[in-house]
């Protein structure tokens, strides 16, 4: 073990019937029959005789004559004119919205309050950012040591199939050194005790290397690169004696990885969370396990709402990428066993972390 874990109202229209029958409508409908008006008046203050000249002259008129002064007007002077209408209307509006702005408010949703990272978060978030720049950065210096790519005239000899596959495994070293060392950075790890970091660590390295390398897939070439400097395709991966069974999950995952577009700090929250999981074979301490995994998916969570505040489903998406490498982890064991009928041996550290007994 020591190996890699010592590693550092309504509206009434204005030509109705009420208009009409206002006090001014009927005033001026009784100017313009005045004529008949007058002579009822007058014949009611004369008396009844039947020689007055009154008389006669009542009797002389045909009912006819008196029908014919009291023709109404052609236009009717109660009728409101289009300004007083447009005035009229305008004045209701007002009417109406002060009405309106004398009703109670309506109780409005309380504004919905996002999470917030707390000093200690984002604390936390900068160191786990700086040492996973830290811990990339000595693996670009150990890059001169590892096998060549063979460039071999036969490139299917026996000895350029040994080397290439010598050239991945200590790769694959590399990144498990580089794992170890993130991991004794992150916060509470360092308390557990030594078998719950070897617990931990040995069934989550696989997963931690995947993550690690969806973040060299380059979309364009559909390559992965490693160091900087190396870069291979699924026919590279084949040529290494790696089965298609497993390229191609590692090439989909790491496309879908590369479709979330992940910073830094998410890739490094993310990371810890695979690597505090509780429900690893042989964890003792498995409740502070979870108590740590807590931490940072709170943290997590924290920094995707404020990131993508119009992404709801950016945080469970990220969450189950993790559900995805459980699968990975189980096609990686396959691997593993076919190396072995291969007659592949494995170096020392990946045959202890990956529990490979020869």
């Amino acid at each position: 073990m020591s190996l890699w874990l010592g590693a550092p109202v309504p509206d009434i229209p204005p030509d109705s019937a009420v208009e009409l029958w206002k006090p001014g409508a009927q005033d001026a409908s009784s100017q313009a029959q005045g004529g008949s008006s007058c002579i009822l008046r007058e014949e009611a203050r004369m008396p009844h005789s039947a020689g007055g000249t009154a008389g006669v002259g009542l009797e002389a008129a045909e009912p006819t004559a008196l029908l014919t002064r009291a023709e109404p007007p052609s236009e009717p002077t109660g009728v409101l004119s289009e300004e007083q209408i447009r005035l009229k209307k305008l004045k209701r509006q007002e009417e109406e919205q002060a009405h309106a702005t004398s009703l109670p408010p309506r109780a409005s949703s309380p504004p919905q309050i996002l999470p917030q990272l707390s000093p200690e978060q984002l604390g936390m978030i900068e160191k786990l950012v700086a040492a996973q720049q830290q811990c990339n950065q000595r693996s670009f210096s150990d890059r001169l040591r590892v096998t060549p790519w063979p460039m071999a005239p036969d490139p299917h000899s026996r000895e350029a199939r040994q080397q290439r596959f010598a050239h991945f495994t200590e790769l694959a070293i590399v990144s498990v050194q580089e794992i170890v060392d993130f991991a004794k950075q992150l916060p509470g790890f360092l308390q557990l005790s030594r078998e719950d970091q070897i617990a931990l660590l040995k069934t989550s390295a696989i997963e931690v290397m995947l993550l690690e390398t969806s973040r060299r897939y380059n979309p364009g070439s559909e390559s992965i690169t490693f160091l900087k400097d190396f870069s291979y395709n699924r026919e590279d991966f084949a040529k290494a004696g790696l089965q298609v069974e497993f390229i191609n999950p590692i090439f989909e995952f790491s496309r879908a990885m590369n479709e979330l577009q992940l910073n830094d700090a998410e890739f490094a929250l993310l990371i810890a969370i695979s690597i505090f999981s509780a429900d690893r074979p042989n964890v003792q301490d498995q409740l502070q396990v979870e108590r740590l995994q807590h931490t940072y998916v709170e943290a997590l969570h924290a920094y995707v709402s404020i990131h993508h505040p119009h992404d709801r489903l950016m945080f469970p998406r990220m969450l189950m990428k993790l559900v995805s490498l459980r699968t990975l982890s189980s096609v990686h064991s396959e691997q593993v066993f076919a190396l072995r009928l291969q007659d592949k041996k494995l170096p020392p550290l990946l045959s202890e972390i990956w529990d490979v007994h020869e």
